[in-house]
C-alpha cells in the first residue's frame, strides 16, 4: 500500500503541473480578451486559484512521496 501512495504522489505532481499549464494558458487567454468580465476572471485564476491549487497538488505529491502518509506511527 505504500509503493502504491508514493506512485500516487507522482501522479499528483504531473497533475499539478498540468493542470498550472492548463489554467495559465486559459487565463492568459482570458486576460487578452475583449471583455471586462473575461479579464477580471482571467486574473483572479492567474494570481489566486492557480497557486493555491497547483501548490496543494505539488505539496500533497511531495508529501506523499517523502512517506508522511504511511501506516507506521
Amino acid at each position: 500500500m505504500n509503493a502504491l501512495k508514493k506512485y500516487l504522489g507522482v501522479v499528483w505532481i504531473l497533475l499539478g503541473l498540468y493542470v498550472g499549464y492548463d489554467r495559465i494558458t486559459d487565463s492568459l487567454t482570458k486576460i487578452s480578451s475583449d471583455k471586462l468580465e473575461d479579464r477580471v476572471f482571467g486574473y483572479v485564476v492567474l494570481l489566486v486559484l492557480v497557486p493555491i491549487v497547483v501548490g496543494g497538488l505539488i505539496l500533497f505529491g511531495k508529501y506523499a512521496l517523502d512517506g508522511e502518509y504511511t501506516d507506521e506511527g
